[in-house]
């Protein structure tokens, strides 16, 4: 559910209302995930009157892209360290 008021999001901003009637939950929930999404700093909002739009925090995707980016780095830094280790064992075996 997330994810997909996420992607709406990232297409338009829009207001609680509007993103409750295109999904098949209730104000309150869409609300609850809304926050959830802001403290994690995916999005932010600004007021009209009494209406909150919400948006696309860039700089929190951006931050998020940075984190996955340096794990998948980590992560083949350690698979090419196990695949060449096995490699030198391997061809010391053979001699």
């Amino acid at each position: 559910m997330r994810r997909e008021i996420f992607e709406m999001l990232a297409a338009s901003p829009s207001a609680v209302g509007d993103i409750a009637r295109r999904l098949p939950v209730t104000r309150s929930a869409v609300s609850q995930h809304l926050r959830v999404l802001k403290e994690a700093g995916l999005i932010d909002h600004q007021t009209f009157g009494t209406r909150n739009v919400y948006h696309v925090n860039l700089a929190g995707v951006a931050s998020l892209r940075d984190y996955f980016d340096a794990l998948w780095e980590r992560a083949l830094n350690d698979y090419k360290a196990v695949a060449e280790d096995l490699y030198r064992k391997k061809r010391k075996e053979k001699n």
